[in-house]
């Protein structure tokens, strides 16, 4: 039987192939290729971007961004598996023109340049925009946990702190009452002990002076920035908790923050940028449960945007559900509330400081001698209502999704659809990087210039897409504005391409 077989390697090449014929013209490496050729690296900020009076030259930063930008395309991340790649992978010889940084090289980049890594990423979302691949009419944002370089091991809270010294306490009394009943090898044994348990002490102590210092609530040993947070329910991890707002035409992320917080103060910011990023405050933003706070949705409101925040079941009932504060209903005109048996709670107007807003309190004097007290409240004398100052603003959130249901029932196929790919298809389910959130922000950025740039090239068609960039560049298009006018003229021409 014949067998379809190979060249013969030893066998001399009179007409040698090019590197750059190996490679097919609508490779997603040419993309990448043109695409860093047309940012402005001096501008964004990046280390070493001029080159060493004395000394090895380093490598240019747009060689080792284009490396990344490929190895996080093709699911590498490490710098050493980068490394490697680059001695083998004949797309990345092509990419790199045979250059073969070594991994300290590979790292130091992603380590030293994360604010400049925030602006390529800008940079993609200008492409989408300048493309007509951002709407701007409905964001969704939301958070996902990924691990950190970090063991819930090696971090620490008063709590644990306080249960590993008190251990350590009971086991040196056993010690301390052997050694006085011991002698020779025993004894010995017995102060190595102690010794070692002194040792363990001492840690906890300086983690435990560290906590006071800092005012921090726990600490992380491997990575000090990251955090135990709640994955799910019970399930906790010791994690980054990354924020991302997503424009809903095509599933685009336009912005993300990596922090080590939950999500109840993440809202405004995230609008905020959203609003500069998009150009206009007209959108709808819709956010789940875990962003519901009345300051931040009260902000949110000011700033001129439609917001559709969850509105989470009331963690207080009264005996009777008929009887919850909810379904009393309060007067704008008069600043009173009805209760569902028809009687009036007033307030003093007085303002009351709570912990972190002010509330004013409704109540009536009928309460004490009403029949239905028993269903309404559990309290001796009177139900009290409390309004805080930002009510208004959730109950202007409440109609929102009261009267418009299909904007929020949108949220989990917007946002939940980068995250699920970047998770679960990529594997990109933790933090590469150790030690601070600026070298995880990093990583992180790189993640969403990939999810960005193969989303484009998909929508768009990445042999249009080289052709339309290819173009551009070999005709000397691009001027002083960088990207911007390019991609500009990108969008023009695109129609040409359609029609």
């Amino acid at each position: 039987m014949n067998y379809i077989t190979g060249f013969n390697r030893k066998q001399a090449v009179l007409i040698p192939e090019t590197i750059d014929q190996l490679i097919e013209n609508h490779n997603p490496i040419r993309f990448i290729d043109s695409f860093v050729n047309t940012l402005d690296l001096v501008s964004f900020g990046f280390r070493d971007i001029r080159l060493n009076k004395n000394g090895r030259p380093p490598f240019h930063p747009a060689d080792l961004l284009k490396l990344y930008i490929y190895g996080y395309l093709n699911k590498i991340r490490s710098s050493r598996g980068l490394e490697k790649e680059c001695k083998r992978n004949i797309e990345l010889i092509w990419l790199m023109k045979g250059l073969k940084p070594d991994h300290n090289t590979i790292s130091n980049f992603r380590r030293d340049n994360p604010k400049a890594i925030k602006k390529v990423f800008r940079s993609t979302v200008n492409i989408a925009k300048n493309l007509d691949l951002i709407g701007g009419v409905l964001l969704a944002g939301d958070g996902t946990k990924l691990r950190a370089q970090n063991s819930k091991k090696n971090n620490y809270n008063q709590k644990k702190i306080d249960r590993h010294i008190s251990y350590i306490e009971t086991k040196l009394a056993e010690y301390n009452k052997a050694l006085e009943i011991s002698d020779g090898e025993a004894k010995e044994k017995i102060e190595t002990k102690i010794a070692k348990q002194n040792k363990h002490k001492k840690q906890y102590k300086s983690i435990e002076k560290e906590l006071i210092e800092t005012g921090e609530k726990q600490v992380s040993s491997s990575d000090p920035d990251s955090r135990q947070l709640v994955i799910r329910g019970v399930i906790t991890e010791v994690c980054y908790n990354v924020q991302s707002t997503v424009d809903e035409k095509h599933k685009l992320p336009i912005d993300y923050q990596v922090t080590n917080n939950n999500d109840k103060k993440a809202m405004t910011s995230m609008v905020e940028n959203a609003i500069e990023i998009v150009g206009n405050n007209t959108f709808n933003a819709v956010f789940d449960k875990g962003y519901y706070t009345a300051e931040e949705i009260y902000k949110t409101q000011k700033l001129g945007v439609t917001t559709h925040v969850c509105v989470p079941n009331p963690a207080a009932t009264a005996p009777d559900k008929a009887y919850n504060v909810s379904e009393f209903k309060y007067d704008k005109d008069t600043d009173v509330y009805i209760c569902p048996a028809g009687e009036t709670l007033k307030t003093n107007g007085n303002w009351y400081q709570k912990k972190s807003y002010r509330v004013k309190q409704y109540k009536t004097k009928l309460c004490k001698n009403c029949p239905v007290k028993s269903s309404c409240t559990k309290a001796k004398y009177q139900k009290i209502i409390e309004r805080h100052e930002f009510a208004q603003a959730l109950e202007i959130n409440k109609n929102n999704i009261a009267n418009n249901p299909q904007i929020y029932a949108q949220r989990q196929a917007i946002v939940e659809h980068p995250f699920g790919t970047m998770k679960r298809q990529w594997g990109f389910d933790h933090i590469i990087t150790k030690k601070t959130m600026k070298r995880a922000s990093a990583d992180v950025g790189f993640i969403f210039i990939a999810y960005n740039l193969k989303r484009i090239m998909n929508i768009i068609g990445l042999e249009k897409l080289i052709q339309m960039i290819t173009s551009l560049i070999s005709s000397k298009n691009k001027d002083k504005s960088g990207l911007y006018s390019i991609f500009k003229s990108i969008k023009i021409m695109s129609f040409s391409f359609n029609n």
